[in-house]
């Protein structure tokens, strides 16, 4: 093969891999998926394991024209929505609070990459439906090659609007409230005029004799790693045993064992509980599992996990029934 066949080739297959990706943000290509929980899913936007997955954010130098791929959970979302003819907005921006490492976050903060991509998110369809999307960063890197290229790990998951106003309760609105039209003022006559002069002098001598109440102002606490991670465990738990909103409950179940293990006696149970949880929804609730391709060998992963690195009774129980 000559060298003009060769390029030909090579062009041919770059224009190939140009189309691919552009179709796979096609809004049309999402027509097929049942819930946006299936896009996270069934687009692997986290990890094989469930927690979060790393995305390039930063080329380097060489490669600064290279869109960042940190974008790319967004984008699927919203082209899921677009899909569903629904409008995509950006409620709050992600305040990184999960990545622990304080230089991470100023770094991270610097990239209008991550700010575009991260934080919360909702969706408003066309036949009236509604959910939001939390795209959080959980930690940043250097990749292990010699190039200048920058890893985050960003863990995408529904929630709820409690959840987003627990998380979210010291930050405002991103979308702008439409200011509403001030009324015009009317005329007064000069009988009217003197009146209202009346009234601001004796309410102005009302206000001089009331002594201001300063009150502090309560800030609200936020909830630490363990809070939220026990708190979505027992919500979970809670909601399983009484057999009412079961995927709802399941993917509480999963962001909790997501978290993996924290410090604290209490966070190791509910780590290891939340696990057990995920895969009995893997194994016993299909409304869950059809969403994962594999669902027996997922959660065979999860208790073998806790079989071996928890010596957990149950998981152990439960791996001997499954075989």
């Amino acid at each position: 093969m000559n060298l003009k066949a060769i390029l030909w080739v090579g062009s041919i297959g770059f224009a190939l891999h140009g189309c691919t990706t552009m179709q796979s943000l096609n809004p049309n290509s999402f027509n097929h998926y049942a819930s946006p929980q299936e896009v996270i899913n069934q687009k692997g936007l986290n990890s094989a394991n469930g927690k979060a997955k790393e995305y390039v954010y930063d080329w380097g130098p060489q490669k600064k024209n290279v869109e960042a791929e940190s974008l790319i959970p967004k984008q699927n979302m919203s082209s899921y929505c677009q899909a569903k003819n629904g409008k995509f907005i950006q409620l709050n921006k992600s305040n990184l609070n999960q990545v622990k490492n304080a230089w991470s976050r100023k770094l991270l903060a610097t990239y209008s990459s991550i700010k575009q991509g991260t934080g919360v998110f909702q969706c408003s369809q066309a036949d009236g439906q509604r959910w939001m999307v939390a795209i959080e960063p959980v930690s940043e890197r250097k990749s292990n090659d010699r190039s200048e290229t920058r890893l985050v790990s960003l863990y995408t998951a529904i929630i709820g609007p409690d959840e987003r106003r627990k998380n979210y309760n010291k930050q405002e609105e991103t979308v702008a409230k439409k200011a509403t039209p001030s009324k015009a003022k009317a005329t007064t006559t000069k009988s009217n005029a003197k009146d209202e002069v009346k009234k601001e002098v004796e309410t102005k001598k009302e206000t001089k004799a009331k002594e201001p109440e300063n009150k502090p102002a309560v800030k609200p606490v936020a909830e630490t790693s363990q809070q939220i991670q026990m708190r979505l465990y027992v919500n979970a738990r809670r909601d399983l045993n009484a057999g009412k909103n079961q995927v709802t409950a399941c993917n509480n179940a999963q962001r909790a064992y997501s978290y993996g293990k924290l410090n604290g006696a209490n966070a190791n149970r509910a780590y290891a509980e939340s696990g057990m949880l995920v895969a009995k929804c893997l194994t016993s609730v299909p409304a869950y599992s059809k969403s994962y391709p594999n669902a027996n060998a997922r959660a065979k992963g999860i208790l073998q996990n806790l079989a071996t690195n928890y010596n957990h009774a149950g998981a152990k129980n439960m791996l001997n029934r499954m075989k």
